[in-house]
């Protein structure tokens, strides 16, 4: 039987299994026209980069060139799967406008030039500002897309070597609210469960987590489970009929906002039928007093009126979440962009806690991320955590990193905790932020309310590096553009949403001049003349392994342990989850079996935060609250969102990804089959909401809110009444039609985080719809 089309069949043909078997090989591939396997003259060994799920492949090499994908049958995530990205994204990098020599702006154009005339420039004025302003004048934006060496480098340069407190990625836009859900639960970053938990669970629970559309084949793992015999009951919580609720046992669509009534109320339901682990919460947990006080206060009447769902439906989830032997749960936007985002995300942990399921086979808590090596970010402190899920408040803890980078304590920055994306941009709106070197993001298309964006990265105030592979919506408003290379044309290691680390080999050499970022930090590095306390070069590693192996030292008695990792040991095989340590010499696949928490005083990564206002714990609070190290049981107040819809903006707007593009389309839209699925942004729209304004499908309509708006196609589809969806992928400048209007989503996104994970909020904005002309197909706008 022929292989399905990857983009009208995206989940492929199933291959069944029941619960306790190995989910079955099936090996995906693609190759250019007129390449055949044989004539393949060599295949690199990497995994995917355009979602978290962390799929292994090899790369197709053909006379210097990549041709081709094909899944690794071998590797523990994907049993050799692909997904459309995976298929085609790799077509982007032969793309004829990739970024070949450096740019620095002059008389206000950006011109062509050499790496040394582009270099010095952005030394000198590091120079000028860490003379003149100090180290805090100084910032640094990253991505989720990079390699753990080239992050940990990152990291290194700028917490070490510069001292600057203000470090993120954009990572803070998808995964933030992950890791702070885990350290408020668990004490420590690190996902409980794993991906095998999907051949054991008997409920699945996906809480605002299209799984479909942003990790394909993890759903192709699920639909094979729902095919077999004794498949899994699903729970989905999402305000849109995505395939994901098409699925469902029961598919709950709270209005945006108001996940944490929500939640409240399933655990209501639980407890109140005593569908709890009392053994279990007794020995390892503290705070259930408090979360059953909390949740008496949200009985399924009263949850059903706030969240706009059937009362019904709320008691059968909690039925099957209570009584499931083998829950697995997993978190994404829906989640962690919407208000009250870690408040939500943690009492997806409590339900686990009370019920003790973790660490065991179909028992688990999956907080995904959004990007491939969104984890690396968290674990190398290039998101402004410290290196090693070391915790910043924790004297003892900057002391060891000191003593790892050889340098004085007072050299690394803790005196606050660390400065978190949307704050480094206000901070370059007031001015007091001199320099941003931006990293493989686009946040001029990705980053909430982007008039407000555009302002800031073209304030006069600000020198703005951007280092990329493409002339992005950002790159083009830099003061110096480094090209550098991509996937396929580096070496380096990442991990996936389930802490599997993968070895990416370099297949081909990257176009023209550019560099990979690895290569760009240490050249940084050795013009600024960075040193150690004793005079040598910092850092002092030279290349991607030796980076690595300083990172495994880095990692050493962490709870992100890779000291038995090793290039060799991820060649040829599949990727190993850490912790990967003399104990746990092939990997560990599920955390907290022995209920073991990384919650200690001495040993956490976080003191954790107050649910409502964000404020940090002080340490002997923390110490006073848990001085066992158990996990916390933390209850969280309902508030209503910040932005409630109004008579003149009578929506709920939200945002965010679709099956067959990533991020700001950089390189999808380069490929050109993921381009032809989806070639323009669209609003999805109610049918009863569309009926009652007129609309049909394909008629292009305007989508406002206080902040812009965006022109686009209507599809009438099956999300609830009152709620908008619009894709972020889309940028600004290269696509507005003759009368100038927008298509980027986050125009119309507003400026406003999450208090705890400080994660933006793009799924509670306040709009207004309105027809503008009838049947014009998305795309002939």
């Amino acid at each position: 039987m022929a292989a399905p089309d990857p983009i009208a069949q995206p989940w492929g043909l199933r291959t069944p299994y029941q619960p306790g078997q190995p989910w079955p090989q099936r090996v995906d591939h693609f190759l250019a026209d007129g390449i055949t396997p044989e004539s393949v003259d060599r295949w690199a060994q990497s995994a995917a980069v355009l979602h978290s799920n962390g799929d292994g492949l090899d790369i197709a090499v053909k006379d210097g060139r990549i041709v081709g994908v094909r899944g690794r049958g071998v590797d523990r995530v994907n049993h050799g799967r692909l997904d459309p990205k995976d298929m085609f994204g790799w077509q982007a990098n032969a793309s004829a406008d990739r970024l070949t020599t450096p740019f620095v702006r002059d008389g206000g154009r950006l011109r062509p030039c050499d790496w040394d005339t582009a270099m010095d420039r952005i030394v000198r004025r590091s120079r000028e500002l860490l003379d003149g302003h100090g180290p805090s004048s100084i910032g640094f934006y990253t991505s989720g897309q990079l390699f753990l060496e080239e992050y940990y480098t990152q990291g290194v340069i700028a917490h070490g070597a510069i001292g600057t407190n203000h470090v993120d990625g954009n990572t803070r836009l998808c995964t933030a609210t992950a890791a702070e859900a885990l350290k408020e639960s668990f004490g420590c970053d690190g996902q409980p469960g794993s991906y095998t938990d999907v051949d054991h669970a008997d409920v699945i629970a996906l809480f605002g987590h299209n799984v479909a559309e942003t990790q394909t084949v993890l759903w192709m793992r699920m639909l094979d489970r729902l095919a077999g015999d004794e498949p899994p009951a699903i729970v989905c919580v999402d305000p849109r009929r995505t395939p994901v609720a098409l699925h469902a046992t029961v598919h709950l669509a709270p209005l945006p906002g108001t996940n944490v009534a929500l939640m409240n109320g399933l655990l209501h339901e639980i407890i109140t039928h005593d569908w709890v682990d009392h053994s279990y919460i007794d020995a390892h947990t503290i705070g259930f007093d408090e979360l059953r006080k909390r949740v008496c206060e949200f009985p399924p009447e009263r949850v059903a009126e706030i969240c706009g769902v059937d009362i019904d439906d709320i008691r059968e989830a909690a039925r099957l979440i209570g009584t499931a032997k083998r829950l697995l749960s997993t978190v994404l936007q829906g989640f962690y962009q919407s208000h009250q985002a870690t408040a939500a995300a943690v009492q997806v942990n409590n339900i686990h806690l009370i019920r003790g399921m973790l660490g065991k086979p179909g028992c688990g808590v999956l907080q995904m991320n959004g990007q491939p090596t969104a984890e690396n970010t968290r674990e190398c402190g290039a998101d402004g955590d410290l290196a090693g899920f070391r915790n910043w408040a924790n004297g003892d803890h900057i002391a060891e990193l000191a003593r790892l980078w050889n340098l004085e304590p007072q050299q690394i920055p803790h005196y606050a905790p660390p400065t978190h994306a949307m704050q480094i941009f206000r901070f370059a709106e007031e001015g007091t932020l001199r320099m941003l070197w931006v990293t493989a993001t686009n946040p001029a298309v990705s980053m909430p309310e982007l008039a407000r964006i555009r302002d800031i990265l073209t304030d006069r105030r600000l020198f703005l590096v951007v280092e990329d592979i493409f002339m992005t919506e950002t790159a083009e408003l830099a003061d110096v553009v480094l090209p550098a290379a991509a996937w396929g044309e580096k070496t380096g290691t990442f991990t996936n949403a389930d802490r599997t680390v993968h070895l990416s080999e370099k297949a081909v050499e990257p176009p023209g001049s550019a560099r990979s970022d690895l290569d760009i930090f240490l050249d940084y590095a050795r013009r600024m003349d960075f040193r150690d306390k004793d005079g040598r070069p910092f850092p002092p590693w030279t290349d991607p392994e030796s980076a690595f192996e300083a990172w495994k030292e880095c990692s050493a008695g962490r709870p992100c342990d890779y000291t038995g990792l090793s290039y060799a040991k991820l060649r040829g095989g599949s990727g190993v989850q850490w912790p990967c340590n003399a104990e746990s010499p092939d990997g560990t696949e599920r955390l907290y079996g022995d209920a073991a928490f990384w919650a200690h005083p001495d040993y956490c990564e976080s003191y954790g935060k107050d649910m409502v206002t964000g404020a940090p714990l002080e340490p002997s609070e923390y110490r006073a609250m848990n001085p066992s190290g158990k996990a916390i049981i933390k209850a969280a107040q309902y508030l209503p969102p910040h932005e409630p819809p109004t008579s003149t903006h009578p929506f709920t707007l939200i945002t965010g990804r679709t099956l067959y593009h990533f991020h700001t389309r950089t390189k999808t839209a380069r490929a050109p089959q993921l381009q032809r699925a989806a070639p323009e942004v669209w609003v999805e729209v109610a049918e009863r909401d569309a009926r009652r304004l007129g609309i049909q499908d394909g008629d292009v309509v305007e989508v406002r809110t206080p902040r812009g708006s965006v022109r686009c196609a209507a599809r009438i589809g099956g999300i609830r009444d009152g709620v908008l969806f619009v894709p972020f992928h889309y940028g600004y400048w290269d696509a507005r039609d003759r009368r100038g209007h927008h298509r980027a989503g986050n125009e119309l996104t507003l400026t406003d985080w999450d208090p705890v994970s400080k994660q933006p909020i793009f799924k509670t904005a306040a709009a207004q719809l309105m027809p503008v002309a009838a049947k014009v197909l998305a795309g002939q706008s």
